[in-house]
């Protein structure tokens, strides 16, 4: 049995500290991290330019993702090899990154992870490519 919370119980926790972190709810700037991304006169461009930060960093990380995967193979070495590993490993941290600064984007907002999710499911089944030319604007 693995000590991971499920992908509900993570998200209720990670929303349920973010609100607390708000300016109205007491969160301090000087002791949180959170509460200074989310700080009134702050945000929303602290926390819009840590994504934009993490969005680049996620990019690059899978780059390089990509590159050792590609060395390892032409090396014969598979895709399980330190170098591998370790890119995959950098990939999902950088996705962690990305992940918690555009929740604490959906809590300014007042919104949440779930929000997303129930996104998600009414996406499921659907072609990308029908979803996309149902959109009225068409981006």
């Amino acid at each position: 049995m693995s000590d991971t919370p499920s992908a509900d119980a993570l998200f209720a926790h990670l929303a349920e500290v973010l609100e607390s972190r708000k300016p109205h709810r007491g969160g301090d700037p000087a002791h949180s991290y959170v509460a200074r991304l989310l700080a009134d006169g702050k945000a929303p461009d602290a926390f819009l330019k840590k994504i934009g930060e993490e969005a680049a960093e996620l990019v690059m990380a899978a780059k390089d993702a990509q590159h050792a995967l590609a060395t390892a193979e032409a090396n014969g070495t598979g895709p399980h090899c330190a170098e591998a590993a370790q890119s995959r490993a950098a990939l999902v941290y950088e996705v962690a990154d990305v992940w918690f600064h555009t929740l604490v984007a959906l809590s300014h907002f007042n919104l949440s992870g779930a929000d997303v999710i129930h996104e998600l499911a009414r996406r499921e089944g659907l072609s990308g490519l029908a979803e996309k030319a149902a959109r009225t604007n068409n981006p």
